[in-house]
């Protein structure tokens, strides 16, 4: 911007009109920036600016649409558009925005982990456990979010989407919040960004949910998820060519309610379905 040296100019004696003329502005353009040097815009900007730098500093994993959603939680406002175009413009990039696939490298956990690889439970509610898996379509990538109950094994409740911001791990939280009632449920999940989001921990803390996350490398954390997502991987993902996203998320969602939680036996739970499982415990808790 040559404004400035308008002024530096006439401090030293050279006429603001002939600078202006010279340089090829208008005296009116140059008077109103002097009356406001910094537009709302920019000074909005720079505000966005500072505080992507410090969410970007807290988790250098994060790009820019995890960015924007803790911008969000933060309370300032701005579409993810232009959450991009600042972050583009600062190079604020995620430290695997090269790799393709999920973005799975561990960060720093947020939560200290309450299960210990003891992935069992004596009552409905008491352990959930989440994960996200990608799964293939013609239009490209459905993400799936699931939250297991590990005492019947029961999924109650999951999101989808074409991206895999930390709304997606909201969502499906807050899917099975609708359902459930619970009181201070560990909610287990690896070091993914979706589940050290603020906006996740924060859903955790308004609904009262202690969070758990486990150690880097333990491959035993994922296991009882990855079970569930091999089972539908089996019988859904396999079974055909998946066209579009939306023809994808409702066969997930039909096997999900339709044949996982109500008609596919488990020999773990004495070969009844999970919501078999369930009925019979609420049932004997009465008595």
């Amino acid at each position: 911007m040559m404004y400035p040296l308008v002024t530096d100019l006439a401090d030293e004696g050279i006429p603001i009109a002939v600078t202006c003329r010279v340089l090829g502005f208008s005296k009116q353009g140059y008077f109103k920036w002097r009356a406001k040097p910094i537009c709302d815009r920019d000074l909005s900007d720079a505000y966005l600016i500072n505080a992507a730098f410090d969410a970007h500093g807290d988790d250098p994993g994060f790009g820019y649409r995890f960015i924007s959603d803790e911008l969000e939680a933060l309370g300032h406002v701005a579409s993810e558009n232009r959450v991009h175009r600042l972050c583009s413009l600062q190079r604020i990039w995620s430290v695997h925005s090269k790799k393709r696939g999920l973005n799975r490298k561990p960060g720093p956990a947020v939560h200290d982990d309450l299960v210990q690889r003891d992935f069992t439970a004596t009552a409905i509610n008491t352990l959930w456990l989440t994960d996200i898996s990608e799964q293939p379509t013609g239009e490209g990538k459905l993400y799936l979010c699931a939250v297991k109950d590990v005492f019947s094994n029961r999924i109650v409740g999951y999101s989808m989407d074409a991206q895999m911001p930390a709304a997606l791990a909201v969502d499906a939280l807050k899917n099975a919040l609708v359902t459930r009632e619970v009181a201070t449920t560990i909610v287990h999940s690896d070091r993914g960004s979706q589940f050290r989001s603020r906006a996740f921990v924060r859903a955790l803390k308004e609904a009262e949910l202690r969070g758990s996350m486990g150690r880097v490398g333990t491959c035993a954390d994922n296991a009882a998820m990855e079970s569930f997502f091999a089972l539908l991987q089996k019988n859904v993902l396999n079974s055909q060519r998946w066209k579009t996203r939306e023809e994808l998320r409702l066969a997930i969602a039909t096997w999900i309610e339709r044949t996982y939680n109500r008609r596919r036996r488990q020999r773990g739970l004495g070969r009844l379905t999970p919501v078999e499982y369930e009925t019979i415990y609420r049932v004997a808790k009465a008595a």
